[in-house]
């Protein structure tokens, strides 16, 4: 029985662990980086694979990643057909992975391969998803570390899930990964996602050296894109994804004030003869059942918007131009589009 059970885990299951590492112009940092990984994961004795996804590099990335897959079976490179961004990159990598548990991290070593073996053992307790928590980060203060606090303190507000550190390494079981349906920007908020469609959450301890090499993709504009993502987290966790409870709430408020309003004139016009028309609250009280009618038109417009997404979402944000590797496929992995 239990030998049956564990062919049945290994069908569902090819590799027990799958790395997932977008690479953009990261030439100085790959092979450094696929040796210890490489070193790291035999080191477990796991089954396990490497997806490097080739993020429209323009360097000598994707040689090298040709060069590597060739040289060790266990290393699948995922070439998108142009530069879509980081999130994309990592939404890639995931659905082509199969492993039990899903490794993401970044390909120019501050998240160190040495540190994925504490957080599969601390995942194999049942948790969902384990987060490394950077300590000590050797980034600048003003581009990169008080932005990232900022930022980590208003997403634990708005999705009252208690991790310090939403950025970075991270490990999720395969299934739950594979599930979550990532738009641009919200690898930020994977750690949030998953807290939100019930599942456990912990974090566990990391170091975060600097770069091993060349430069950082980062710029201090992104904080203005975390701003947004954290306003849409906000948004879906406070209305449950239902955008006609927001927009329906903004216009009963808009509709009551009006009517409150309109009252008051009315009152004044039959009993104390005050003229109305030409008056500045009955025209703030019309304008307010104009703009309330608008608010509710918007949230059943998305309504019907956010019905038709889901219809579709079995479309991809990413198109794959070509799959690298020496091994025969995986039961279950996608090939290329």
């Amino acid at each position: 029985m239990h030998a049956a059970a564990a062919t049945s885990a290994q069908k569902a299951f090819p590799v027990e662990v799958s790395i997932v590492t977008p690479m953009h112009n990261e030439e100085l940092c790959v092979r450094e980086y696929h040796r210890r990984m490489s070193a790291v994961l035999h080191g477990m004795g796991v089954s396990h694979e490497i997806i490097l996804v080739n993020d429209g590099s323009t360097d000598s990335t994707p040689q090298i990643i040709r060069e590597l897959s060739a040289a060790d079976p266990n290393l699948v490179g995922v070439f998108l057909a142009r530069n879509r961004g980081q999130c994309t990159a990592i939404y890639a990598g995931i659905q082509h992975s199969c492993g039990r548990y899903v490794v993401i991290m970044d390909g120019d070593l501050q998240h160190p391969p040495e540190e994925v073996p504490k957080l599969v053992e601390k995942i194999r307790e049942g948790y969902d998803l384990v987060k490394g928590m950077r300590q000590r980060r050797q980034e600048s203060l003003v581009l990169r570390r008080i932005p990232s606090l900022i930022a980590n303190y208003l997403m634990r507000a708005t999705s009252k899930c208690d991790i310090h550190d939403m950025g970075g390494l991270s490990v999720i079981k395969g299934e739950v990964a594979r599930g979550l349906k990532l738009r641009e920007g919200q690898h930020r908020l994977i750690p949030a996602l998953v807290y939100g469609l019930g599942g456990a959450v912990c974090e566990v301890p990391t170091s975060a050296p600097p770069r091993f090499a060349g430069k950082s993709h980062y710029g201090i504009g992104r904080s203005v894109d975390v701003l947004f993502d954290i306003v849409l987290l906000w948004f879906q966790n406070s209305f449950k994804q239902r955008p006609v409870y927001l927009f329906g709430r903004i216009s009963l408020w808009m509709f009551l004030v009006a009517s409150l309003t309109m009252c008051w004139i009315l009152y004044e016009k039959l009993f104390l003869g005050v003229h109305m028309g030409t008056r500045p609250p009955f025209l703030g009280a019309v304008l307010l059942y104009l703009s309330s009618l608008g608010f509710m038109s918007t949230g059943l417009i998305l309504e019907v918007l956010a019905n038709t997404h889901d219809a579709v979402s079995g479309a991809m944000p990413f198109k794959v131009r070509e799959i690298v590797t020496s091994r025969a496929p995986a039961p279950g992995r996608k090939g290329a589009n």
